[in-house]
């Protein structure tokens, strides 16, 4: 690679491509029924959060979509305006605001979310299902470790510490 002579550093960067390749690759894949509904993947995830979990909090929200809290209230602002969703105060704390689904908002993500699911199945269709769980558990280790800011090995052998 050029410029790098670090064989790890370059191995790293090669994977790190391909990997957001891939990605764009299944998104492209999966966006457009989302986008004839007038959805971003965000508001989807959200929608689709709500759905398997019940009402979340913004914050959990974040976590499940992976969002900063500016972009969270921006996304449920427009679900709102368009009848999506709704905010509740939770009754024994105020301070807590849960984000649920309107009924047009559960028509629409119950409607669209069987799609998804099979599109996103045809856009990894080049996987079997022994790849595609061996890429599930990479990929989980590979966002674990660089969450925790060191390699793979130091978090197998951190975490085989606490198991």
């Amino acid at each position: 690679m050029h410029g790098v002579d670090d064989q790890g550093v370059a191995n790293a960067v090669s994977a790190y491509v391909k990997l957001h390749r891939a990605l764009h690759a299944v998104v492209d894949r999966v966006e457009p029924r989302l986008h004839t509904a007038g959805l971003t993947i965000t508001q989807f995830g959200v929608m689709e959060a709500i759905l398997h979990k019940g009402p979340l909090s913004h914050r959990e929200l974040g976590r499940k979509v992976l969002t900063s809290a500016a972009n969270m209230t921006d996304v449920v602002d427009k679900l709102a305006a368009r009848g999506l969703v709704r905010r509740e105060r939770c009754p024994q704390d105020r301070r807590l605001v849960k984000v649920e689904l309107t009924d047009a908002g559960r028509r629409l993500i119950e409607n669209l979310f069987p799609g998804h699911a099979r599109d996103i199945a045809q856009a990894m269709s080049g996987l079997n299902a022994a790849e595609l769980d061996q890429i599930s558990l990479l990929l989980k280790r590979l966002g674990m470790a660089a969450l925790q800011g060191c390699p793979a090995e130091e978090l197998d052998t951190g975490l085989a510490k606490i198991a």
